[in-house]
């Protein structure tokens, strides 16, 4: 090659260097965004699926796309954090939206509703039967949008400082209890009290609430509820598979590269499946120890399961009355669930009942 053609060629390609850099850095900027938990620190698990969704942001993005997380009470209170999103005070938050009841009862369903769909089938219904688009269209209305971002799988029906034999024993009791499962209760006579993770076990002690539901063995036995009420109920037919959502103000997610989009989507996946790996891991070792220790498994009577699906349906078809939003996803959800459970009938419930009896068996 000549001297000058070396030259030219070499400027050309400095020249095309000088124009593309600044177009990288301008489509990867360095962001620092903070995002408010629902969780205490304490639990790692629950409060741990923001954080592993903060880390795969970063590590996506080469660590130019920072996520500060907060624990509940941190920036603002636990059961405010979807309200902080909303006004921009913060720019995500991971919550569970059946918080929220008290602005819309449709907030329920994107997580979880009692006699609900389980993990599986409620991310199957998010992901691929419309239910992301069908939520986001709601959430657009409150400034903010939605991804599923970790799952507990079914939980458990909570702490009673009495036994529960009948559906009338529900009358009169005040329980913590969350999003619209509240309401259910209370067609019962039961008095429903939302209080945030932190704040059950004092309320529990001094017997501000007489029961007390949360998630399952591993919280519940980092929480310490079996020290201030011995009887422990299953299932906990509110929450099948609630998801926990991450939401993002919705000015801050349109104003994102695509590619941050990308990473926010990809970690909110990831940080969906490893919270409810995670909770299945632990959750038998707690059981275990929680059950050695004292601790009364009991399953609910099939008299309490009945009333409170009764109940369940009369509330459903009332809130539809007034409430189209509600009334749209109700009804796509319990669609879902019916073919859904017909299919798990076949095969899933099947060789699961076959394994647990040949466990049982020995």
């Amino acid at each position: 090659m000549k001297r000058r053609q070396f030259v030219q060629t070499a400027g050309l390609g400095l020249a095309a260097s000088a124009v593309a850099a600044p177009a990288i850095a301008q489509s990867s900027p360095e962001l620092k965004w903070r995002l408010t938990s629902s969780f205490p620190k304490s639990l790692d698990t629950i409060y741990g699926g923001a954080e592993v969704f903060s880390k795969m942001v970063s590590d996506l993005t080469d660590g130019k796309f920072q996520i500060q997380v907060f624990a509940a009470g941190e920036i603002v209170p636990a059961l405010q954090a979807l309200d902080a999103v909303q006004a921009g005070t913060v720019e995500m938050c991971h919550t569970v939206s059946y918080y929220y009841v008290g602005k819309d009862p449709t907030f329920a369903i994107a997580s979880s509703v009692p006699f609900g769909l389980n993990a599986r089938q409620q991310n199957a219904w998010l992901y691929q039967a419309g239910g992301n688009e069908l939520f986001n269209e709601f959430f657009k209305t409150y400034n903010v949008v939605g991804f599923p971002c970790g799952n507990t799988g079914t939980q458990m029906g909570g702490w009673f400082r009495k036994e529960i034999k009948t559906a009338a024993d529900l009358n009169g009791l005040k329980m913590r209890i969350g999003g619209i499962a509240g309401q259910v209760i209370q067609k019962l006579g039961a008095v429903p009290q939302q209080i945030a993770g932190g704040d059950i076990y004092p309320a529990l002690e001094k017997g501000t609430i007489d029961a007390a539901e949360w998630v399952g063995p591993y919280d519940d036995e980092k929480l310490g509820f079996s020290k201030v009420a011995p009887f422990y109920y299953y299932p906990g037919w509110w929450e099948g598979g609630p998801t926990v959502h991450a939401f993002v103000n919705q000015e801050k997610y349109a104003s994102l590269p695509k590619a941050y989009q990308a990473a926010v989507l990809a970690a909110s996946t990831y940080a969906n499946t490893w919270m409810q790996a995670r909770y299945d891991m632990q959750n038998p070792g707690a059981l275990k120890r929680l059950v050695q220790s004292g601790t009364q498994l009991r399953p609910f009577p099939q008299e309490v399961m009945q009333a409170c699906l009764k109940a369940s349906n009369e509330l459903y078809a009332d809130i539809s009355k007034t409430n189209e939003a509600f009334k749209k996803a109700i009804q796509a959800m319990t669609a879902f669930r019916n073919d859904e459970y017909l299919w798990f009938q076949v095969a899933e419930f099947t060789y699961d009942n076959f394994m647990i009896r040949s466990r049982a068996g020995g």
